[in-house]
């Protein structure tokens, strides 16, 4: 893969993806000290964290930019928003052995928070650790930072073998050996490609995949881009159904986002969701799983109302897993637009459906509220049909069709998204 392709597709500052890469080129033409300078250079760059790790800043893009981890702690936060929330310990003890896709792998936190644990408990377990990160020169990043756990000496170990084997730099200085039952490959690629690969692998036994998981399964897959604004291609519903080919049923899939397409697109996959831990950020993690039984925290009824019925949850699309970040984004925003149009969704300006069966008092946002409503046909907050609609929210029915309960976050979405449905159909013929 072309150096400046890499660039191009990351989102890290390109002036310092410049400097990673040509601190390297110097070091292959010779120059032993390339790597302490770089190092001394990427100071210019680190922010710590509160833990005492480090993160990066993200390019400009649309005006913003992102850190690759809360200021709150880089490593506490792998800890907290994957390692704990996918019941890595108990699966150590548990299990013979476990496979982990670790997505956007970045710095190598959450690789080196897994083997931190590890190596923290009696076991017989082997873990088979597949790191996917597209850019070589972040992975080089790794070399150049401090080690913020003891397990990460064996996270840059496996770096370097891979990068020196790929011809991006000419030596060798880690001296940390890979443990017995750790297997770690590094992939450096497109996530999707890799993706597509194993599945034709699954299928063909092609020899492309360099001995990627022999069944392909992963127990836990660390979801882990920056967000679904700056990287939607990575976040779509055509995806995540490339991802549940890969994923054991009793698996789980976890990430930072609370996006609404991004939960929307995990449900219409055919996985269930829940609220993950809140960890230096306002809203929770998603933890995605085929079985509803692993999911122990159901999202919030308000999060639920908004991906169901408004334009928010219409999901990231990519059907060919090739697109990029513009055409991903230019897709969904045509949808939602031609959903509000055609009244099959509410629009998400003031988060209309979180109001339905409230009394709000007058003023601007009732105001507000009504006029979302009137557009789409209805005229009451609390209207039989709100209560038709929401139903599957409650315990016991609320609207007399005497409904059924429905026990989980996907379950109700998907419910109450047909409800609306129903609902707008009759005004249509009457």
């Amino acid at each position: 893969m072309n150096n400046q392709l890499d660039m191009e597709t990351l989102t890290l500052p390109i002036e310092l993806l410049n400097m990673v890469s040509n601190y390297f080129k110097r070091e292959k033409e010779g120059d032993i000290t390339a790597r302490s300078c770089a190092a001394q250079y990427l100071k210019n760059f680190l922010i710590e964290t509160s833990d005492g790790s480090y993160t990066l800043k993200s390019s400009v893009i649309n005006g913003s930019t992102e850190t690759m981890h809360t200021h709150h702690g880089a490593v506490e936060e792998s800890i907290q928003k994957y390692i704990e929330p996918a019941k890595l310990n108990d699966k150590i003890i548990s299990k013979d052995e476990i496979r982990i896709l670790d997505t956007c792998s970045g710095l190598g936190y959450n690789a080196a928070a897994t083997l931190d644990l590890w190596q923290s408990i009696p076991n017989n377990c082997k873990i088979k650790l597949d790191m996917v990160e597209i850019s070589r020169e972040t992975l080089a990043i790794t070399l150049l930072i401090p080690s913020p756990l003891k397990s990460y000496e064996i996270i840059k170990k496996a770096v370097e073998d891979e990068l020196f084997n790929e011809g991006f730099l000419s030596l060798k200085s880690e001296k940390k050996e890979t443990p017995k039952n750790v297997d770690i490959n590094i992939y450096c690629m497109d996530i999707r490609e890799l993706i597509k690969n194993l599945l034709e692998c699954k299928s063909s036994k092609a020899e492309n995949v360099k001995s990627l998981n022999n069944d392909g399964i992963y127990d836990i897959i660390f979801l882990d881009p920056f967000s679904p604004l700056l990287t939607p291609e990575l976040y779509t519903l055509d995806f995540f159904r490339a991802l549940k080919q890969v994923i054991k049923k009793d698996g789980l899939i976890l990430t930072y986002t609370s996006a609404a397409p991004v939960r929307s697109a995990f449900i219409e996959a055919g996985f269930n969701v829940g609220e993950g831990p809140r960890f230096g950020r306002k809203r929770g993690g998603t933890i995605a799983s085929i079985s509803a039984e692993l999911i122990s925290k159901d999202l919030l009824m308000e999060d639920e109302r908004m991906i169901a019925l408004s334009d928010v949850g219409v999901p990231f699309r990519d059907p060919n897993l090739n697109s990029i970040s513009q055409c991903v984004e230019e897709m969904r925003s045509s949808e939602r637009e031609s959903l509000r149009n055609n009244k099959m969704k509410f629009a998400s300006t003031v988060k209309t459906p979180i109001y339905l069966l409230k009394d709000l008092e007058d003023g601007r946002l009732k105001r507000r509220v009504l006029k979302n409503l009137h557009k789409m046909g209805f005229e009451d907050l609390n209207s039989p049909e709100f209560r038709y609609i929401l139903c599957p929210q409650y315990m016991e029915c609320v609207c007399g069709n005497e409904c059924e309960s429905f026990d989980n976050s996907r379950e109700r979405i998907n419910e109450m998204s047909n409800r609306l449905q129903i609902v707008i159909k009759k005004k249509e013929f009457n």
